[in-house]
């Protein structure tokens, strides 16, 4: 049976000379912290970057009904007149979809993070350098999400996950015990609050009114802008009670372990939970889906009680699927970057521009200040826009991929944060 490797945050976090993650020898002590260089081809995990790309499908399928309006609704808010596809396309979408691509992208982005900090430490960055470059990284992204919030989509994440990063850089060495303790505190603090604005008189400003028909968020551009801005203010404050932190322990515990890096050591791992977050899911999850689609009407505690187990499946869910395409990786690992694994590494690998290209196509395209074909625009045709464009995405990054070149957000990405540098 092959070992684990030892984790790089052994506590005290260092990389001593007999760490098998020490740094090499044309890196120890070095007079000025090197800029780590882009990571190759070769260095990079295929089982992250097959997870991230299928993860933009989920998103761009969770993110897409908000830009619809104009369809028929109660006075809950609840879309009325659905077909019989618009109601299995909704079922399936609140029960395998819903709350399970953010966590997903939270605990890969927590990866990232991980994975980032072991290899500047690798590189002979002291802890002070990595917490600079993590601090810059997280800043820009924040304004990355600012900008799309306000330009295109109020739904955005970049902030929200760019902030959580700024208490995520002071975690990422942390041990295991204190790491746990984050956890459950932030996943506790976070589904209480959650809990107490659903029962709150509060939610009844978003359900309370007269049936009619759904508006469009954003009429005009000018509404967009102040609206996007709200968003975005809004996103990152929620962000700093806890929010995210929970999945990005997640990721981090993913590093540590091994698990996306050396997924064909750790199978039997990721089977377990695997088929425990498929069961969580199908089980705790179908009353909230059952109501969605409205086979099912819950109201006051049990209604709360379905969205809590719908919201805290979620994030089961999501790691089980990041172990799903793991096992994948595996399985594919042959193959290395051909066929199918490179069709969706190569989303992976550029997943800032395709989850932002998601919103340079939508947005213009559905939204009432644009072209307005949201308006009116059936559950099911949204769920087949969404699959188009990511499929248009895919095309498109593919295209990068044979190019040889990065995605430009992932390039002024990194130029931002570590300024213009050249490397052999």
């Amino acid at each position: 049976m092959t070992s684990t490797p030892p984790s790089p945050y052994a506590q005290p976090p260092q990389y001593a000379p007999t760490s098998q993650y020490a740094p090499p020898p044309q890196y120890a002590q070095p007079t000025t912290p090197p800029v780590p260089p882009p990571v190759s081809r070769a260095e990079r995990s295929l089982a992250p970057d097959i997870g991230r790309g299928a993860m933009l499908l989920l998103i761009a399928i969770a993110n897409v009904g908000l830009h619809r309006y104009g369809y028929p609704v109660d006075e809950n808010l609840g879309e009325t007149g659905m077909s019989t596809v618009d109601r299995a396309a909704l079922f399936v979408e609140s029960w395998f979809v819903a709350d399970r691509a953010r966590p997903m992208f939270a605990i890969l982005y927590g990866f990232g993070i991980a994975m980032m900090a072991w290899r500047m430490a690798g590189r002979g960055v002291d802890q002070a350098g990595i917490r600079r470059a993590l601090r810059r990284r997280s800043g820009w992204l924040i304004a990355f999400g600012v900008v799309h919030a306000v330009l295109l989509f109020l739904g955005d994440i970049l902030a929200a996950y760019g902030a959580t990063g700024l208490i995520a850089l002071v975690l990422v060495n942390k041990s295991d015990r204190s790491l746990r303790r984050w956890f459950w505190v932030s996943l506790v603090i976070w589904e209480v609050l959650a809990l107490v604005l659903v029962l709150s008189p509060i939610a009844d400003l978003f359900t309370a009114g007269e049936a009619g028909v759904n508006t469009a968020p954003g009429t005009t551009y000018l509404e967009q802008l102040a609206l996007g801005a709200g968003a975005a203010v809004i996103s990152v404050l929620a962000s700093f009670v806890l929010g995210f932190i929970a999945p990005v322990v997640v990721g981090f515990w993913l590093h540590r372990r091994g698990w996306l890096q050396h997924p064909e050591q750790h199978v039997a791992g990721l089977r377990k939970v695997l088929l425990v977050a498929v069961v969580v899911n199908v089980v705790a999850n179908l009353p909230f889906a059952l109501q969605m689609a409205q086979v099912i009407e819950l109201d006051g505690a049990l209604g709360a009680a379905a969205w809590t187990l719908h919201s805290t499946s979620g994030l089961l869910m999501g790691a089980g699927y990041i172990c799903g395409f793991a096992l994948l990786a595996v399985r594919w690992r042959e193959r290395g970057r051909t066929g199918v694994p490179r069709l969706l590494a190569a989303v992976g690998e550029r997943s800032l521009t395709a989850y932002l290209a998601q919103s340079l196509i939508m947005a213009p395209v559905l939204s009432m200040w644009g072209l307005g074909l949201g308006d009116d625009l059936g559950t099911a045709a949204s769920y087949a826009f969404a699959i188009g464009t990511w499929l248009v995405i895919l095309v498109a990054m593919v295209l990068l991929d044979r190019a040889g070149r990065r995605g430009p957000f992932e390039t002024l990405l990194r130029r931002l944060t570590y300024g213009r540098t050249r490397h052999p």
